[in-house]
This record gives C-alpha cells, sequence and structure tokens, in this order.
C-alpha cells in the first residue's frame, strides 16, 4: 500500500467573489442615495457603513441615516 504525503497547501480565510461583489453594488447603492457626502461625524460614517452592508433595505426604502 502506498501511502500519500499530506498536501501543503493550507486553507486561508479569504473573500468570496460573490461577497466583493456584494460590497460593490452596497458602495455603489449608498453613494446614489448621498450616504458617503460630507462625512464629517462618526454618526455619518456609521449611517455610510451601514447603508453600503444593508443595501438593500435602501432599495426598499428604508432610511439608515443615523441620528
Amino acid at each position: 500500500m502506498a501511502y500519500y504525503a499530506p498536501t501543503a497547501t493550507r486553507s486561508r480565510p479569504g473573500f468570496s467573489l460573490i461577497f466583493v461583489v456584494y460590497l460593490v453594488a452596497g458602495a455603489i447603492v449608498a453613494a446614489t442615495h448621498h450616504y458617503w457626502a460630507h462625512l464629517h461625524t462618526i454618526k455619518q460614517i456609521g449611517s455610510a457603513l451601514l447603508a453600503t452592508v444593508l443595501w438593500p433595505l435602501i432599495l426598499l426604502g428604508i432610511n439608515l441615516h443615523i441620528h
């Protein structure tokens, strides 16, 4: 019986192409709804990041601005 040596490759964490496309689409939707304009406070930055990640909610008409 022949035994094969284990491979030297390790699985590494990475981003899938679908996840990258999702974030790019979120950035585009958030930018078209002016979430990335005038980022001067932490609240505005948080709103922009939320809008990028939760962009389907923006398309449903939900306001993600933090007040």
